[in-house]
């Protein structure tokens, strides 16, 4: 085998299910692709090229998907649902390549925010006996400081 060649052609990282979180992938069959010309520099190649990637993914069809999370997804992300799908860009790069890991990255990372667990609540504490006399110590021992800057009773 060639050194160029891959063994699996999903360890390029732009094909295959897309993993999320140790427990939650997307299917590679609910990722819709498509490509246009990107603008910016990009040689004799950027007027040919369709560098540009744009990855979409519907997550109220997505059977990876729990009710639950569904639902939280759908919640987090409302603004940034188009047409119910969730749609990220990249054109950063000069290779589609690059693009497509970089679309992927995104989407993973919006998902994996998205389907996170609320944060726990806090529970409201008040400062211990200690550290209020700690506070007050202090203020008075700071007054004191002050006290011997000023100018003595002129008499």
């Amino acid at each position: 085998m060639p050194a160029h060649a891959r063994a699996d052609p999903a360890a390029d990282g732009v094909t295959g299910d897309l993993r999320v979180t140790r427990g939650l992938s997307l299917p590679a069959a609910e990722l819709a692709w498509r490509f246009s010309r990107s603008g910016g520099p990009g040689g004799q190649g950027v007027n040919t090229t369709d560098s540009r990637v744009e990855l979409r993914w519907s997550p109220a069809t997505s059977r990876a998907l729990s009710e639950p999370q569904r639902e939280r997804l759908v919640e987090r992300l409302a603004g940034r649902l188009s047409g119910g799908d969730l749609v990220v860009r990249a054109a950063e790069h000069r290779e589609q390549r690059r693009n497509r890991a970089t679309a992927r990255e995104r989407l993973a990372a919006l998902v994996r925010e998205g389907v996170a667990p609320p944060a726990r609540t806090r529970r409201p504490t008040a400062p211990s006996r200690r550290a209020r006399t700690r506070r007050t110590d202090a203020k008075t021992a700071r007054g004191r400081t002050k006290a011997l800057r000023r100018r003595p009773d002129g008499d």
